[in-house]
């Protein structure tokens, strides 16, 4: 079985695929001095729920866009899977990158482009596809109509915003962030849930449109993913939510390098 793991700023998942099947995901929030035996604790408990263990596992590939958890997890992989993990770069991802310096781009947004040209190859068309990856940050990503990484946009994640408007204004509550069920708000933290929620509508909005413009050609497939996408499932700015996108771009490039 292969271990996928998906290092994000804010939560890392932790992928077993049984051939082509995910057969059970789990997350842990990132923390850079986590040491190797915490990862060993953590997932043996989580596979043994799940009737695995690590005599399962036969590889690993790693995709992060945080540096600092390298060591620990390169530590983990070595001490308790007896497995030297790959750590995804640039240079696994086999797409053309259409940027000025491709080596910026984070692992992540890569193989998210990658899972796009094997799994939504059909949607990419003469309008390409935009993936939206609700994160840390909100990240655009242009896959154009030749499946080509074509760059894309970064704004501040969700819950960054919502955290941002706690932190700087001491009467602003801190929120759990949900659809309003209108947009006058009748209290400061529904008129607080009305900017955040309609806001970020907004932002899909004008952004996707003018990509889209720039782009030419037809309109765009907008496939969204990461852990609050289905906030948005129903505002009329997506046209699919596929919340295992990167583990599935992880296991392309992971069949890529075995033939």
């Amino acid at each position: 079985m292969l271990l996928a793991i998906d290092v994000g700023n804010t939560n890392i998942v932790f992928a077993v695929f049984d051939g082509g099947i995910i057969r059970g995901a789990w997350r842990l929030h990132t923390y850079a001095r986590r040491c190797a035996d915490e990862y060993a604790v953590f997932l043996h408990q989580i596979l043994v729920m799940d009737g695995l263990s690590f005599i399962n596992i036969h590889d690993v590939v790693i995709s992060s866009v945080v540096p600092e958890t390298h060591f620990h997890l390169g530590c983990f992989c070595e001490k308790h899977l007896h497995l030297v993990p790959v750590f995804i770069t640039k240079d696994h991802v086999p797409i053309t990158i259409d940027m000025e310096r491709p080596e910026d781009v984070g692992a992540d947004r890569l193989v998210n482009a990658l899972a796009v040209n094997m799994h939504y190859g059909e949607r990419i068309g003469t309008g390409g596809v935009i993936v939206i990856d609700f994160g840390t940050a909100t990240t655009f990503d242009v896959i154009n109509a030749s499946g080509a990484y074509a760059g894309g946009a970064i704004a501040p994640g969700i819950d960054l915003s919502v955290n941002a408007l706690h932190s700087a204004a001491s009467k602003l509550p801190k929120i759990g962030v949900r659809k309003p069920a209108q947009a006058i708000g009748k209290s400061t933290s529904e008129a607080m849930r009305s900017g955040v929620y309609w806001g970020y509508v907004g932002l899909i909005e004008r952004i996707t449109g003018q990509i889209s413009a720039e782009l030419g050609g037809e309109k765009p497939f907008v496939l969204a993913t990461g852990g609050l996408a289905a906030l948005f499932e129903d505002a009329g700015v997506i046209d699919l939510i596929d919340q295992d996108l990167t583990l599935k771009g992880l296991l392309a490039i992971y069949q890529e390098m075995h033939g």
